[in-house]
């Protein structure tokens, strides 16, 4: 048959008219870990220049201790996904560290010093169910833990976006676990006057899931302690029954 021919041209035709098939490239295998935990960093117009400060600086002596790298360690896969963000109005969160493995000394300092260089931003309102909202959000991403953590610190009671009780209960029937640290201000503000105290909003409202418990910091000079604490807490492997609420003092 000529090149030319009608049926050679025709052949030629259809193949080229023939619309091309994409194959969907394959997923990408989740990484596993022993938890995801993510950070929840409250960054509202109550939280001064000072104590926010204090807050990162917490947040990376937490990561460069010893205590917390052999706690990683002890875990069954002896790593750990991290992410942290900050958060204020309904619709203002802010991710700082995306989604990091942490499986020793070198990644923990990375974190730190990846906090150490973060932005500092404040904002205005306190939702705490839109940091819920937020943080339920992020899980999947890469990594799967054998337990899902959202770890939310902040010095006030909720005050933008829907319930805090509707944003809890879809999380937790998420299968992810709600831990609170609380900073109570030594120098309470005018709009507190009336409001139930931080902890006990906290213990109420905020926690949930199997296993979780809050810290409460006595004051921002206490937060270090009580981050330190708590993140060492979170993330073992098999932690004993420990309290409810636990304090933490500068």
């Amino acid at each position: 048959m000529r090149i030319g021919s009608p049926t050679r041209r025709g052949l030629i035709g259809g193949a080229l008219a023939a619309p091309l098939i994409l194959r969907p490239a394959p997923a990408r295998a989740m990484e596993p870990v022993d938890i995801e935990l993510v950070l929840a960093v409250d960054v509202s117009r109550s939280v001064d220049e000072e104590e926010q400060e204090l807050q990162f600086r917490g947040y990376a002596a937490a990561f460069r201790d010893p205590r917390l790298i052999e706690g990683i360690a002890g875990g069954p896969l002896g790593q750990i996904a991290v992410t942290l963000f900050t958060w204020s109005d309904w619709h203002i969160q802010e991710l700082l560290v995306p989604w990091t493995r942490v499986d020793g000394a070198a990644t923990a300092e990375g974190l730190a010093q990846a906090l150490d260089a973060a932005p500092r931003r404040t904002w205005l309102y306190t939702s705490i169910s839109g940091a819920m909202d937020y943080a339920a959000g992020l899980f999947g991403q890469g990594y799967e833990g054998t337990r899902k953590v959202v770890d939310i610190s902040g010095d006030g009671i909720s005050n933008s976006g829907r319930p805090v009780a509707e944003a809890r209960s879809d999380a937790l029937a998420k299968g992810i676990v709600m831990n609170g640290l609380a900073v109570l201000d030594r120098s309470p503000q005018p709009w507190t006057a009336g409001m139930p105290p931080l902890d006990d909003y906290y213990r109420d409202e905020v926690i949930g899931g199997p296993g979780a418990f809050l810290m409460v910091a006595e004051g921002f000079n206490a937060f270090e302690t009580a981050v330190k604490r708590k993140i060492i807490r979170e993330i073992a492997t098999a932690p004993p029954p420990g309290p409810l609420v636990e304090r933490a003092y500068a």
